[in-house]
């Protein structure tokens, strides 16, 4: 026997009640899910395995979505891959760099005192932080100590600390402008024009990836007792603290630097150094679409070069690399060999075929004077040149007597 379902008289008004809150919350659903399709369509996720390209040497490097970009050996000062280097650019606040540098070298020098005031004038004042102005928020007329003011630039990116850092340093910020690019000169930043000490747009302040690559060297190498700063991941001042903006810091243990940058024509900057295992990277960023992809290309770069490059010293200073003979001596030759350590960068895995070969002066005659250049040594690996030093002489040979020079000579003539 068949029993019929029992249909509720309520089932039908919750049916329709079902359908039409499924109708309005499809509706609703609809109406969410739009922005985040348009957004997500904007910026496509990130692929496990970045995009590469092939450069003018037939190497596969990174393909970057951005205006330029730089990845430098810190040692060796070589580039190992780039995108438009050279190209002037306005660096926002990479600019602070060369704040901080000619201020630390100040510090270095004795001609500023860590603890020295420093006054936030009127026209270095950040009046509330409007228009998106990057701040160490110093009150009008306040004294703050230089070192302060310092991780003020650093850390907090502060104008206004860069402002005032500017004009008691150089008595204006145009003065200060004036020691900003003397000091680029100096360094070799041939593509770089400074107007201000903060960044803050100007049609004739610009700077180039590779020459921002240079000034992070610099920083590095002659800086070194203040270098780290530029990890310290976050600065309180007047009861403000306030987080560093090199997301790297956060996330990756191997980077220990530098600077962000960011304004409306700049697009999302970033300098930043890792060193893992003995050998320090430094990556340059210039004009990426959002904070997120600055620091992403960044992870790239540095992956990419640490997977790819390795360090290789072709010869140890002061090793006798080669005998060159000397005309008129008191010693008839000289051992020659490299006077400064050498090191440089090479692909992964070509270690064991770097090779070196040596040229010697022709015509060597004393006196010569110890550490002389008498040649060169080239390092090659697979055929292909990797570098050059100069070869010197290690040890110093004096001129021969009259009678001893002309005995030489006649000897000479009997062994040609």
């Amino acid at each position: 026997m068949t029993h019929s379902p029992r249909t509720s008289p309520l089932l039908p008004c919750v049916l329709a009640t079902a359908v039409l809150f499924g109708l309005a919350g499809t509706a609703c659903a609809a109406a969410h899910a739009k922005p985040r399709a348009a957004a997500h369509k904007s910026k496509p996720a990130a692929s496990t395995e970045p995009a590469t390209t092939t450069d003018a040497n037939g190497r596969t490097v990174p393909l970057l979505d951005n205006k330029a970009w730089v990845l430098m050996d810190f040692s060796t000062g070589q580039i190992l891959a780039s995108s438009n280097a050279d190209e002037p650019l306005p660096p926002a606040s990479l600019t602070k760099m060369m704040t901080s540098y000619l201020v630390e070298q100040g510090l270095k020098s004795g001609k500023l005192k860590p603890d020295e005031p420093v006054t936030m004038s009127l026209s270095a004042w950040c009046r509330g932080g409007k228009g998106g102005d990057s701040c160490m928020f110093v009150p009008l007329n306040a004294q703050v100590p230089l070192m302060d003011m310092l991780r003020g630039v650093v850390i907090d990116s502060g104008n206004d600390a860069s402002k005032a850092l500017a004009e008691h340093v150089g008595g204006s910020e145009s003065g200060f402008a004036a020691m900003m690019n003397a000091e680029a000169a100096k360094l070799g930043m041939a593509h770089s024009h400074f107007e201000n000490s903060a960044g803050l747009p100007d049609p004739r302040h610009k700077a180039s990836a590779r020459d921002l690559a240079v000034l992070a060297q610099a920083i590095i190498r002659n800086s070194a007792e203040y270098y780290p700063i530029y990890a310290e991941r976050e600065f309180t001042y007047n009861g403000i603290k306030q987080g560093n903006r090199n997301a790297l810091l956060y996330t990756d243990p191997t980077v220990d630097g530098l600077k962000t940058g960011h304004t409306e024509e700049a697009g999302y900057c970033l300098t930043a150094s890792a060193k893992r295992n003995g050998m320090r990277l430094i990556s340059v960023i210039m004009n990426a679409n959002s904070a997120q992809a600055r620091a992403d290309q960044t992870r790239v770069l540095f992956n990419w070069g640490y997977s790819n490059f390795e360090a290789a010293t072709p010869a140890q200073a002061g090793a006798p690399l080669a005998t060159a003979k000397v005309r008129y001596g008191v010693a008839p030759d000289v051992a020659a060999g490299i006077a400064q350590p050498w090191s440089m960068v090479i692909p992964k895995g070509q270690g064991a075929s770097v090779k070196t070969a040596v040229t010697l002066n022709p015509e060597l005659e004393a006196p010569i004077a110890k550490g002389a250049v008498i040649g060169k040594v080239v390092a090659t690996a697979d055929g292909k040149q990797l570098g050059e030093a100069p070869l010197v002489a290690l040890a110093g040979v004096e001129r021969a007597g009259f009678f001893l020079r002309i005995r030489q000579r006649v000897s000479g003539w009997f062994t040609k």
